[in-house]
């Protein structure tokens, strides 16, 4: 028990493997790879997305092992956040690749190279093909726009 109370209170080291060390990357669409290509198997990727965390060197992946903390920064295209599904059921809830859930914000939204994107505080959110499917029938495209309706009323979203 005194060993337990021992690792418990104990601060772990941290060590910290930089960017350009990273033996994977993040593309543009959110898949993982490495030196030998995109990552296939699930659990791994669901696992690598899991780990996923930001601080103020930018986005890394961080598991904690029996006596240290593993933190390593990684490369990525444009964001590390993406959204993988979407719950229309009351309001409209973004669930990212992170897992975390966030709700969408019409006013927030942006279309960027036929891509959408969502800022969330100081965060950019990259919509995936799949999440687009599954919000297309709110979207509508006229006159060289794009809006988005919800709850009756429809908002113009900007393109960059």
């Amino acid at each position: 028990m005194q060993g337990m109370v021992n690792r418990m209170t104990k601060k772990l080291k941290e060590i910290v493997i930089p960017r350009e060390k990273a033996v994977f990357r993040l593309d543009k669409n959110g898949n993982w790879h490495n030196e030998h290509g995109k990552f296939q198997h699930k659990k791994i990727i669901d696992y690598f997305h899991a780990c996923i965390d930001k601080d103020g060197d930018g986005f890394f992946l961080s598991q904690q092992r029996e006596e240290y903390i593993e933190k390593v920064y990684f490369p990525y295209e444009e964001t590390a956040y993406f959204v993988f599904d979407i719950d229309k059921s009351e309001d409209v809830i973004l669930t990212l690749n992170t897992k975390k859930r966030v709700k969408l914000k019409p006013q927030k939204l942006f279309v960027k190279d036929d891509n959408l994107y969502m800022i969330s505080g100081d965060d950019l959110i990259k919509f995936t093909e799949q999440a687009l499917l599954k919000i297309s029938d709110l979207l509508e495209f006229e006159k060289n726009r794009y809006f988005i309706r919800l709850n009756d009323k429809k908002y113009a979203l900007k393109k960059i």
